[in-house]
């Protein structure tokens, strides 16, 4: 199922333009959302003394999502996340992710993305541009993002889900810190994946 309608397995109908595509009932998805932190998790990934990964997530975020049936362009996105909510797994590495040396969190205790473009790429695909801010620092990245459906669960919400995955080089936002191994390379990685998994509510009209 597309972000704002169900696939169309015709050949004829796949080979036609994207905005061709959109069928007249998905602008029902049209509206905002508010992400759902207890169904939805936001990851990164670490490659740790060159030779194992070291994952984490952040346990502390909002977000709000507007979705647009009719022009997937103008949709848009909004993420604030609480860096104290860090979560490794270790409450060591914790700490010192928390630290000076990395995200100085008493100092810059959220981190920030703002969509500034919004693309269908085809299929579930789509793309999403944006602002992330860390350590103060305001860089650009691009979201890679799966749609995964839309329904309304028991309680009578009506739910939009994704799937996404970004990289980004933590060096450009000022994370710098790091450690030389002995047998050469260093102990950090400064390339970091994210991973996104996201369920947002509809907000009542």
């Amino acid at each position: 199922m597309g972000i704002f309608g169900r696939k169309n397995t015709d050949d004829t109908a796949s080979a036609a333009p994207a905005s061709a595509a959109v069928s007249a009932d998905l602008a029902a998805l049209t509206g905002d959302y508010t992400i759902d932190p207890s169904h939805s998790s936001i990851g990164f990934v670490a490659r740790h003394a060159m030779v194992t990964n070291v994952k984490g997530s952040f346990l502390d975020f909002q977000g709000s999502l507007h979705l647009d049936g009719s022009d997937p362009s103008k949709s848009t996105a909004s993420l604030d996340i609480k860096m104290d909510s860090i979560d490794t797994g270790s409450a060591d590495r914790d700490g010192h992710l928390k630290s000076s040396d990395f995200f100085k969190t008493e100092e810059f205790p959220t981190m920030t993305f703002r969509s500034t473009k919004a693309e269908a790429l085809g299929g579930d695909d789509y793309r999403i541009t944006g602002d992330l801010e860390i350590l103060g620092t305001t860089k650009e990245i691009s979201i890679d993002l799966e749609f995964n459906g839309a329904a309304k669960d028991p309680f009578g919400n009506e739910r939009v889900g994704f799937e996404g995955k970004s990289e980004l080089l933590r060096s450009e936002w000022g994370l710098t810190w790091n450690a030389a191994l002995e047998t050469g390379g260093v102990l950090v990685s400064d390339k970091i994946k994210l991973n996104f998994d996201i369920s947002a509510i509809r907000n009542a009209a």
